[in-house]
């Protein structure tokens, strides 16, 4: 199988390089970018175009390596001892496959999403190295092997909060996405919006683009933001001289909380604007 996108994913041709040629090595492919660069997307536009099952593993502060594999409730089966229930004699009742099982087991091979590993404690990834280089784990309940008959697409992502194990590393295909520019945004726009206004488009992008540029700005929009303040615009009509306006006391953009999302950058963008009037009233 090759992947080459899909109609609703734009994929740059280095982001195709990578997914075949981890999916060829059957390693991880590691995916790493800006936050609403389209990482978690990517495995389900992969499983769509391979027409495959996607499991979906959301990693969260809390998450332990072992909660991929399984969990055995030692509590319930307590519970339902004392209480006499039949249950109780196979162990097997109290054992919970973990998202790592599920896929080592489908049906059909499927894309395994490990979604944002960067989140969980730091001997998260060391935790796994064995079962996603194995494919395989025990289960010491039941003595049983789990073993995946043939290697699931995995595709992990990272929002690069914390550096991730060298070992973990040398596992994995690693890809960076870098953030699209303006042509391969403009390709992101007309799938999400067909037909589109292209002055429009062009107006928004300008604004777009330099509120990234300015510095120290905290949080820059993602590709996400943008969309959503395209969005918005279409859904407010807003008229093209709104964004053409060159008066210095509109520095902030219209609709501008679907691009800043706190409040320093929201101040900052404030103080641009005092300060251009100020020089342009003297």
């Amino acid at each position: 199988m090759r992947f080459e996108g899909t109609q609703d994913y734009v994929a740059t041709d280095d982001l195709k390089v990578a997914v075949n040629a981890a999916v060829t090595l059957r390693r991880p492919l590691l995916v790493k970018g800006e936050p609403g660069t389209g990482k978690t997307v990517l495995a389900y536009e992969i499983a769509k175009a391979v027409d495959a099952p996607l499991i979906e593993w959301n990693v969260k502060s809390t998450t332990k390596a072992h909660q991929g594999l399984y969990e055995y409730d030692a509590v319930a089966r307590l519970r339902d001892g004392q209480l006499g229930d039949e249950r109780v004699h196979d162990i097997s009742n109290y054992i919970r496959k973990g998202k790592l099982w599920e896929a080592f087991t489908a049906p059909k091979t499927p894309v395994l999403l490990i979604d944002e590993i960067d989140k969980a404690d730091i001997e998260f990834p060391n935790d796994l190295l064995q079962e996603l280089d194995r494919m395989e784990f025990h289960v010491y309940e039941t003595g049983e092997t789990i073993r995946a008959a043939e290697r699931p697409i995995v595709v992990i992502t990272s929002n690069n909060e914390k550096d991730l194990p060298d070992a973990f590393l040398r596992r994995c295909f690693f890809h960076y996405i870098a953030f699209p520019d303006r042509d391969t945004m403009v390709d992101i726009i007309e799938v999400h919006f067909p037909g589109i206004q292209k002055l429009l488009v062009k107006k928004a992008m300008d604004i777009f683009y330099d509120v990234r540029d300015v510095p120290g700005l905290k949080k820059k929009p993602s590709t996400s933001e943008l969309l959503d303040w395209l969005k918005l615009l279409l859904h407010e009509d807003m008229p093209l001289d709104v964004l053409q306006s060159q008066d210095p006391s509109k520095a902030i953009p219209p609709l501008h909380g679907a691009l800043l999302k706190n409040e320093q950058d929201i101040m900052l963008f404030e103080r641009l604007a005092f300060m251009s009037r100020r020089q342009g009233g003297k």
